[in-house]
């Protein structure tokens, strides 16, 4: 299931075509100390509903109010909060700092934040730009504006010096999981948690049972044909997980070939010295081996599966975060 907290764009579309009238806030900028960096979103409806956060405090109920009239009015505003240690939490900041919030209704832009919406259903990137001077709007394509490309590279909103704010809006992360074993139950379940979308696969029926992975999307394909079916891309990463050269190898070989950002294998040293031995002998490159992690996971002297699965998703998020 989507966090809504991630739907925002669809979530107002939404409210504003069932008439209801909608309003987008969005962090732009934030100084000192903030829970929301920029780019986070709150939708607000014109009968007062919201979902999504700027500020994880009472800077919300200042935003709805502000929402509502511009919804009116029709005309976007900047919203600027600042304050002192002594009143930080009063406003839900950790401690003294400001935060600037753009307010825009729905109704000035419809038809763009259709093709957003669309783009974001079919897991295509794209920077949505607003000039903060006179409010002008486009949806960018990556490979045709710099900027725009380097904001969607680091997945953080900004500011441009041409007056531009760019949110990039990059395709939902996911993790596929390539062994249905013990440790794959408590990684799923993280991995949501952490905003991906996860796919378990595991051809054996025993192993990939619907009853030990309750909602989960599992696909009892071979490996390598079922990672031809998801088409993982740059915003994925996979675990091998199964300790079975037969399944783990070739998912190994097609997930070398694509642009995961990340690739984990379970196993200790020296059965990842015979999976590089067989991965340079199919012709794989030191360089393309290399891109493993393995054994996987953060060396935190994890011993449980749970504790295992922490480590598989710190390491993740250190690759995502860190590069």
């Amino acid at each position: 299931m989507s966090d809504p907290y991630d739907q925002i764009p669809e979530i107002a579309l939404g409210w504003h075509r069932a008439g209801q009238g909608a309003a987008i806030a969005t962090v732009v900028e934030t100084w000192g100390s903030a829970p929301r960096q920029s780019g986070s979103q709150l939708a607000i409806s014109g009968s007062g509903q919201i979902m999504g956060s700027v500020s994880g405090g009472c800077v919300e109920g200042a935003v709805v109010t502000e929402a509502l009239e511009v919804i009116a009015s029709g005309v976007p505003r900047i919203l600027t909060f600042g304050v002192s240690d002594e009143t930080a939490f009063s406003v839900g900041l950790a401690c003294g700092g400001s935060i600037r919030v753009l307010v825009e209704p729905v109704a000035t832009w419809v038809p763009m934040l259709a093709d957003l919406v669309a783009a974001r259903a079919a897991r295509r990137a794209v920077g949505s730009c607003i000039h903060l001077t006179d409010w002008s709007r486009a949806l960018v394509w990556p490979g045709s504006d710099a900027l725009v490309d380097a904001r969607l590279r680091s997945d953080k909103a900004g500011v441009e010096a041409d007056g531009r704010f760019i949110v990039p809006h990059n395709p939902p992360l996911r993790m596929i999981v390539v062994g249905a074993v013990h440790i794959a139950q408590p990684l799923l379940v993280m991995a949501r948690l952490a905003g991906y979308d996860p796919t378990l696969i595991d051809p054996r029926a025993t192993f990939g049972a619907a009853e030990r992975f309750v909602g989960e999307t599992i696909l009892q394909d071979w490996p390598d044909d079922a990672l031809a079916g998801l088409a993982p891309d740059a915003r994925t990463a996979i675990v091998t997980l199964t300790h079975d050269q037969k399944l783990d190898d070739p998912a190994i070989r097609y997930a070398l070939g694509s642009q995961v950002f990340y690739l984990g294998c379970l196993g200790s040293k020296k059965t990842h010295a015979g999976r590089v031995s067989r991965l340079i002998a199919a012709g794989f490159s030191e360089a393309e081996v290399a891109r493993i992690h393995a054994p996987v996971g953060l060396d935190i002297g994890a011993k449980t599966p749970a504790e295992i699965a922490v480590s598989i998703m710190a390491q993740i998020t250190a690759v995502l975060r860190r590069g």
